[in-house]
């Protein structure tokens, strides 16, 4: 009898936790928009399941709690019941004896405060506010808000250059973003619920492979303004404010530094990742809109300054991105063999290949240009090449695919050491990189992610020739001094990417978010497009109302999701040329047929638009 009931246990332990599985899923799939007070209890009731029901406040508390959350959203609470439940949440969170009880109290506590203004609205109007409506995941997540279903429903019917023009109605770079953007539209696909996120961006490299984007009529443009508007830098940014203000009918004069356009898209981003000769589709295609004058190799500040261009210009856009790589200032770091992986991946940006022959090479940092910067010197012939990551792999801020894609190439990943010294020889050439090894401490408050400080352990010595470091990047700003900034750097702006006390001057970017994603640097070109033409006093309406198929229905059958294969690792690594295959035909058609068409169904009505 003993046998069954162990038995009978080990059965319902599984079937549990092929339940919880799929409660797992419906927690990602969380749709943006819904009501944060709903999400709250249903996170309460989920802690009152697991309660063991010995301790009072975890017992009793949190069911108190839950029933003043739901007269909160039920519109029958008022400020003393809003007042009861932080001092509810407080004493639950420092007088139950276990996590379940504790943690759950100290997140409905931290919700209470994070989401003040809905609570009190809930109880001053008895409803949720008006900007509460759920939208569709993928749109509401792409940070250039692209009609994402629509142009898959156009790749399923096979009118690929239709796909690319409604992308391109929010998004000038198709063809980038289809080889290097880093999906944040997957990241609450509504298909995990049935099995896994639709492969977004294989879908935009299979269009942009099928018909390239400079071979494809440019857009309309509007009738001409007769506004003049500059443009400081001719990155993701710079240019996509440039395509929509010059669709919009206003004249664009974009000035470069470089020799070509492209920015870090082109300067920061190895060939075998991004090949240049695609980058230049996007580019001719942006350009064959028309109105848009393009001055490269000028220097604000040398050659133009800022006064000059707000007395010459309706209105200014300042986009210059943040293209200077940081160094840690420890001993020796001013040696020769010492750089930033940004200046390394610039100077294989402009067709400078470095030959590391036989050297050593160790890169430290573990996020995306760190990995770009490894697998590049893999590429350049290096020996070894080794990274140095002060964080565990699983908080590496790389994506996966990159750091899975340097550990095949021959990659050294090691985690938990942080860079203390540079050692070198009589001769002055670089020994090795001593390091102190991590242990991971407590967590951020502001990333939510553990803290590492030094382990009680010998240093740990890395023999190199060269070193390259990937630990964030600044804002070259010399000649923008009439304008304010952070102590990063950065500059300050308001919600509208206007700067303040200079009418007619908007920034957007890296240089005002941070080094950050391409897919940002393009959302913000267009929001500042947007707002320039609104404070030229236009409200222009550019867009060609490309006619998208209807729903066919839903494909509820599970299926596996496609994943974009690559070129074998030891052929990949001897050159730069582009590591990632196309999906076939079969593969695309049965990728789109997962598509739930979130903008038809499951999504909030909203008048004028899905989002």
């Amino acid at each position: 009898m003993e046998q069954k009931h162990e038995l009978k246990n080990t059965q319902r332990s599984k079937l549990i936790t092929s339940f919880l599985s799929t409660f797992q899923k419906r927690v990602v799939a969380n749709p943006p928009g819904v009501c944060c007070i709903s999400t709250h209890i249903a996170y309460l009731r989920t802690a009152r399941s697991q309660t063991c029901g010995k301790c009072v406040p975890c017992a009793k508390g949190l069911e108190q709690l839950e029933n003043m959350l739901q007269k909160v959203l039920d519109g029958s609470a008022d400020m003393d019941m809003y007042v009861d439940m932080l001092w509810l949440a407080q004493t639950i969170k420092e007088t139950a004896d276990c996590a379940i009880g504790y943690e759950a109290a100290y997140m409905v506590l931290a919700n209470i405060k994070n989401f003040k203004d809905e609570y009190l609205y809930h109880i001053n109007h008895h409803r949720c506010q008006s900007s509460v409506s759920v939208k569709v995941p993928c749109m509401y997540n792409c940070p250039a808000n692209v009609n994402i279903p629509g142009y898959i429903a156009l790749i399923k019917d096979g009118r690929y250059s239709d796909a690319i023009n409604l992308i391109r109605e929010d998004n000038p770079f198709p063809t980038a973003c289809a080889f290097v953007c880093e999906r944040p539209c997957e990241s609450q696909c509504r298909r995990t619920l049935i099995d896994a996120e639709i492969n977004i961006r294989g879908l935009k490299k299979f269009a942009v492979d099928q018909i390239h984007a400079d071979r494809i009529p440019p857009a309309p443009r509007m009738v001409d303004t007769g506004k003049k508007i500059a443009v400081v830098g001719g990155g993701p940014s710079g240019l996509t404010c440039a395509y929509f203000l010059s669709r919009m009918g206003h004249s664009v004069v974009v000035y470069e530094a470089k020799e070509k356009l492209g920015g870090m898209l082109r300067y920061g981003i190895p060939g075998y990742r991004l090949p240049k000769d695609r980058l230049d589709e996007d580019i001719k295609a942006i350009l064959a809109v028309g109105g848009i004058e393009v001055r490269l190799n000028v220097r604000i500040g040398a050659d133009v300054t800022t006064e000059e261009l707000e007395k010459e210009y309706d209105a200014v856009y300042i986009a210059i991105g943040a293209q200077k790589g940081r160094v840690i200032p420890i001993k020796n770091y001013d040696n020769p063999n010492v750089a930033s992986a940004v200046e390394m991946l610039d100077r294989i940006g402009h067709g400078d290949i470095p030959d590391f022959t036989g050297k050593n090479v160790v890169v430290i940092g573990g996020g995306n240009v760190a990995m770009d910067c490894a697998r590049s010197a893999v590429r350049c012939g290096a020996a070894s090449v080794t990274l140095a990551v002060r964080e565990p792999q699983v908080d590496m801020t790389a994506l996966p695919s990159e750091i899975q894609g340097a550990i095949e190439e021959g990659v050294e990943l090691m985690t938990m050491y942080a860079p203390s010294e540079i050692r070198v020889d009589e001769n002055g050439n670089i020994k090795s990189l001593i390091t102190k090894p991590q242990i991971t401490s407590y967590y951020d408050s502001n990333t939510g992610m553990p803290m590492v400080r030094d382990a009680d352990k010998e240093e740990y010595e890395i023999p190199c020739d060269v070193i390259f470091m990937a630990i964030g990047q600044s804002i070259v700003s010399d000649g923008f001094s009439a304008y304010e900034k952070n102590t990063r750097g950065c500059f300050i702006t308001d919600a509208t990417t206007a700067m303040k006390d200079h009418p007619g001057v908007f920034v957007g970017g890296d240089c005002v978010s941070g080094p950050a994603t391409a897919i940002l640097a393009i959302g913000a070109g267009k929001v500042a497009a947007l707002n320039i033409d609104s404070y030229l006093g236009y409200n222009h309406h550019y867009r060609m109302n490309i006619e998208i198929p209807e729903s066919r229905g839903n494909m509820r059958h599970h299926m596996g999701r496609v994943n974009l294969t690559e070129m074998s690792a030891r052929e990949r690594k001897k050159s730069f040329c582009p590591v990632e295959n196309s999906m076939t035909h079969e593969e695309a058609m049965q990728e789109c047929g997962k598509c739930l068409r979130c903008d038809v169904f499951g999504s909030g009505t909203m008048k004028g638009g899905l989002l």
